[in-house]
Parts: C-alpha cells; sequence; structure tokens
C-alpha cells in the first residue's frame, strides 16, 4: 500500500499555504501524484513533495507551468509573489540527492564553462534554472557556468557514464547527424523535437563528468555542433527560448574548444532566429560577432554570415546596407571551396546562398518598392538547388516566391501555382516557420478577392495550417 501523505499545516507559513493549494489542485481538482505531474511540468516527483510539504522553493517559470497543467486560473502565479518572490534569488528551486545515491565526481577544468568562478561539484539531479531569466542577462558570463548544463538537463536523474571515452563523442556526433537529417526533411517539431530535447539534455550532462584532456576539446566540440543543430530544430518549432539556450550552450562550448568554426556556425543560426522573431538589430549583432576574425573562417562560412547581415538590414529595410552585404556574401561565395569547410558546412550551396541572400532583397522588393526581380531569379534557382533532403528550405523558398509574385507581379495566377507546389511540399513538413510563410502568402493572396483561384489557395493555406 502507498503510505499516507504527510497532513499538511497551511496556517504555518506563506510556503505552507502555498504548498497545501498545490495538493489541493493535484489531488481534489486534477488527480495526479507527485511522479505524473513532476513529468507534466518537466521536475522530478520528489520537488513536487518537497514544494507541498513547504521544504524546497517553487520557481515562477514553474509556478506557471502549474498553473497551466492543472488549470487553475493563474492561483499559483499570483501567490508566487508573495511566498516566493523576495527569496527566490536567495534560495533557488532545488532538491538533494536521493538517498542511497553516490554523489558523481565532478572534474573541474579552467575554461569557459566549467572553470569559471565553479568550485564546488554539483550531486545527484541538477537543478532546474529559470530559462528567462537566464535569457534576461546580459552575457554568458552573468550566470554561473554550470547552470548552462542545467539549463537543458532535467529535474531526474538520468543514465551518464563514470568517465568520458570515444564512444561518447561518437554518439554525440551521430545523434547531431541525425537531428539534422530529420530536421531538414521534416521538420522541428513532432517526433523530430522530442529526439532533439532528449539529445541535447544528454549532451549538457557529459561537460561535467570526468575526461581525459586529450578528449576534452573533441567533447566540447560535440555538445557545440549538436546544440547548434538542436538549437535549429527548436527554433523551427518555434520553441524560441529552448533554442536561445542550446545556441548559447553551443557558443560557449565552441569557444572553449577553440572551434572558430563551429562558433561562427552558432553566431550564424543565433542571428537568423532574432531576425526571423522581429529583432534584426540584435541578430546584425550576432552576425558581427560571428564575423570576427573572419581571416580564421572559410570563403563559405563568410558568406553565411553576410548573407545574415543581409537578411538583418533587409529586415530593417535599409536598402544601401543590404546590398552592399549581399555584394559582400556574393564575393566570399564565389571563392567558396568545399574541400576547405567542415563537412557540416555542406548544407551551405548554391541553393542555400541563392535562397539566404534573396530573403533579404525580398523584404527590400516588399517594403520598400525595390525591383523584385533580383530576389524572385535568386528564389527560382534555390527551388530547383534544393533536393528532397532540404525539403524544408525548398517549400520555403518555393512560398516566398509565390507571394512576392503576388504581391508585386503582374500575373496572380501564376503565384496561386507556385502556392500549391509549395503546399505540396509543406504539407509533409512539421515547421512553424514553413507555417507562418504560408499566413504570409493567404496575405497577399487575400488582395486580389475577385480571383477565385486566389480564393482557392487561401483555402487550402487554411486547412494546411490547422492541420
Amino acid at each position: 500500500m502507498p503510505r499516507p501523505e504527510k497532513q499538511l499545516t497551511p496556517d504555518a507559513s506563506p510556503r505552507d499555504w502555498f504548498g497545501h493549494e498545490l495538493r489541493t489542485w493535484r489531488k481534489e481538482r486534477s488527480p495526479l501524484t507527485h511522479a505524473e505531474l513532476g513529468v507534466k511540468v518537466q521536475v522530478s516527483g520528489s520537488l513536487i513533495e518537497k514544494i507541498e510539504k513547504g521544504t524546497a522553493t517553487c520557481s515562477k517559470d514553474l509556478a506557471e507551468r502549474l498553473d497551466e497543467v492543472l488549470q487553475t486560473g493563474g492561483v499559483l502565479t499570483r501567490a508566487w509573489g508573495m511566498v516566493f518572490g523576495q527569496t527566490e534569488k536567495a534560495r533557488p528551486e532545488t532538491e538533494s540527492a536521493p538517498p542511497g545515491r553516490a554523489e558523481v565526481p565532478v572534474q573541474i577544468h579552467e575554461g569557459r564553462i566549467l572553470g569559471r568562478g565553479s568550485t564546488t561539484p554539483p550531486s545527484g539531479s541538477p537543478a532546474p534554472v529559470d530559462r528567462r531569466a537566464f535569457l534576461a542577462t546580459s552575457g554568458l558570463a552573468a550566470i554561473a557556468p554550470i547552470d548552462l548544463v542545467h539549463l537543458v538537463t532535467p529535474a531526474a536523474p538520468r543514465e551518464i557514464p563514470t568517465q568520458i571515452r570515444p564512444r561518447e563523442i561518437r554518439q554525440l556526433k551521430s545523434l547531431a547527424d541525425v537531428i539534422h537529417r530529420q530536421d531538414n526533411e521534416y521538420g522541428g517539431g513532432g517526433a523530430v523535437r522530442e529526439l532533439a530535447r532528449g539529445a541535447i539534455m544528454w549532451g549538457a550532462s557529459l561537460l561535467p563528468v570526468p575526461c581525459p584532456e586529450s578528449l576534452r576539446p573533441e567533447l566540447l566540440a560535440s555538445v557545440a555542433r549538436l546544440g547548434i543543430v538542436v538549437g535549429a530544430s527548436q527554433f523551427d518549432a518555434y520553441a524560441h527560448d529552448d533554442a536561445r539556450v542550446s545556441f548559447r550552450l553551443a557558443a560557449e562550448c565552441a569557444e572553449e574548444a577553440g572551434e572558430w568554426h563551429l562558433r561562427a556556425k552558432t553566431y550564424s543560426f543565433m542571428a537568423r532566429q532574432e531576425i526571423w522573431v522581429g529583432d534584426p538589430d540584435t541578430g546584425l549583432t550576432h552576425a558581427e560577432k560571428g564575423l570576427v576574425r573572419s581571416d580564421r573562417l572559410t570563403a563559405t562560412e563568410r558568406a553565411m554570415l553576410h548573407a545574415a547581415r543581409a537578411r538583418a538590414f533587409g529586415k530593417m529595410r535599409d536598402v544601401a546596407n543590404t546590398l552592399r552585404a549581399v555584394g559582400e556574401a556574393d564575393a566570399a561565395f564565389e571563392q567558396s571551396d568545399p574541400a576547405q569547410d567542415p563537412p557540416w558546412m555542406a548544407y551551405y550551396d548554391h541553393a542555400q546562398h541563392h535562397g539566404d541572400t534573396a530573403h533579404a532583397l525580398f523584404d527590400l522588393a516588399v517594403h520598400a518598392d525595390q525591383d523584385p526581380g533580383q530576389a524572385a531569379r535568386r528564389f527560382e534557382i534555390a527551388v530547383k538547388g534544393h533536393g528532397n533532403a532540404f525539403a524544408r528550405s525548398r517549400a520555403i523558398s518555393e512560398t516566398k516566391l509565390a507571394s512576392l509574385v503576388m504581391a508585386k507581379g503582374d500575373d496572380p495566377r501564376h503565384a496561386v501555382v507556385l502556392g500549391h507546389r509549395a503546399l505540396d511540399d509543406v504539407g509533409k513538413l512539421t515547421s512553424y516557420r514553413a507555417a507562418e510563410d504560408l499566413r504570409e502568402l493567404a496575405r497577399f493572396a487575400g488582395r486580389h478577392r475577385n480571383l477565385s483561384e486566389a480564393s482557392d489557395l487561401r483555402e487550402r493555406i487554411a486547412a494546411t495550417v490547422r492541420a
């Protein structure tokens, strides 16, 4: 028989009242065990139990997740400030290791991730860290280095090795390859998102594990690349805070490993994400950071980063700087030599370059009354060049081309044909970015309300986005 739960005393303190309120909602309104609720809010059942007993602090982020899962109408979040608001900084949400579980010794390394001011190794389960609090800090140095690991690892213990061996590094590389392929072919949602989430948790959990010095740079580089592909997948699935954490973890690992190529790729993705969510100024800053010591980068990598700069300037509707950055990207790409690039840069080929620069020129054509011809030609090259392995990139370029023709061309029926081709590809994806571009196409199609074909396209877009 399960042991009876401890009788709570809600009038003993604000913490006890909060715990009693949580138990009431958990048991009487939404019957769940501690473990079941923990799974739903991504912490361990033991932490839920300790919060109920008043012996552990609940973070605001966790209170919000509890309100959502238990459908309290915001009761716990509203109470959080009165109960924990003044003490959260001094006493973060924690839990100790389960009784009888041996502490894993951690080998502290000097460097950007694990050596900076960290003197006490973590024991037991890593404590969850508020992602939004982390992302609100001015820079990576503002948070304890080991917390980078906590940001992506779960509260429940995970199986990790006692020492890093070549096998773990091979597994990290294999995971990155699989997620990269699946994400490009199917998008970042659904099963791909779950695979990516589990992979970055496991990868981050390896960082504090004792590691031979000879393997340390390769371990860091492997986690960096995994962080890049997972962050890209999370970005595509609109899990933007998670993507930012994965990208920052990747940047830290790349810098500590002295991997300038991985660092450049990370900042390129960080730039693209911020541009996408409507902050081109921050995106431009990331792209410029990626170009630091550009002499250490390949021509392809420089082209990638200049294309990101162009997209930022395009969103700002800065015609002169957009055209200048596109020119710099083209000049760098003309010098591209695949033999000089890391294997994972193979994606940035003729089609990808033309698609990326076309996005920048699209914004000038649609919002700054510039000639749409250049953007259209580049999108056509991208669509023809992307094979099925890059179905998402092809679908996004098809959709943007259809939007461009619908908005600025003189043949909306041709735009409808292009839109249906894009829908054929998008319907196979789980990509929030592709869906958002479809919504934009529907808005442009709405300008042609007297054209029945445009109305049919809008209906099909609506059905696809809902699905």
